[in-house]
């Protein structure tokens, strides 16, 4: 399960925890969550990233909301600190979100890992209203003239500026607000 939290500020972020198990609905809601036993606990262990948004995608977007909706969460590892700045160039100065938009491949979010696994990393989120909308709007984002040309540039070749690519395809709950 992945749950995705928006912060404005990292204040908001710092006594989450504490204003949470300060909150009656919640601990009620949770409860067996919260109060699973030792022997039969809710979870295996938790990992989590605290992401700052990308200058070219500052705000979360809700791009699809259809019941059939699929969510692909990846994630860009980066064989060093410069070589992911690199990749977060291309993605907001040279244009990759908006080639994403113009091809249906519709962003979520996108955010530059500060804490978290596998660093350096950037991790983004993009909607599609099916699994066959998905397929296609790849397809038609590879063989897109303004892909073929940024992805010609020497400085972004994925061989010199990504060591790593994870791609995780996500069905909402029923309770999920995106």
């Amino acid at each position: 399960m992945y749950v995705l939290l928006r912060h404005r500020s990292p204040a908001s972020l710092i006594g989450l925890a504490q204003k949470l198990l300060a909150d009656s609905e919640y601990l009620a809601r949770g409860a067996a969550f919260l109060n699973a036993p030792a022997d039969q606990p809710a979870f295996s262990r938790m990992e989590s990233s605290l992401l700052w948004a990308f200058a070219g995608m500052p705000r979360l977007e809700i791009p699809v909301r259809n019941a059939g909706r699929v969510f692909q969460l990846r994630i860009y590892e980066s064989p060093s600190v410069k070589t992911g700045q690199k990749k977060i160039e291309m993605f907001n100065e040279a244009g990759e979100i908006a080639i994403f938009r113009k091809v249906g491949l519709n962003p979520v979010f996108f955010g530059e890992c500060l804490v978290g696994a596998r660093m350096p990393n950037l991790t983004y989120m993009l909607a599609f209203e099916s699994e066959e909308q998905q397929r296609a709007n790849w397809k038609r984002f590879g063989g897109d003239p303004d892909w073929q040309k940024l992805r010609a540039i020497p400085e972004y070749a994925d061989k010199l500026i990504l060591s790593g690519i994870t791609s995780i395809d996500l069905r909402p709950t029923e309770y999920s607000q995106i």
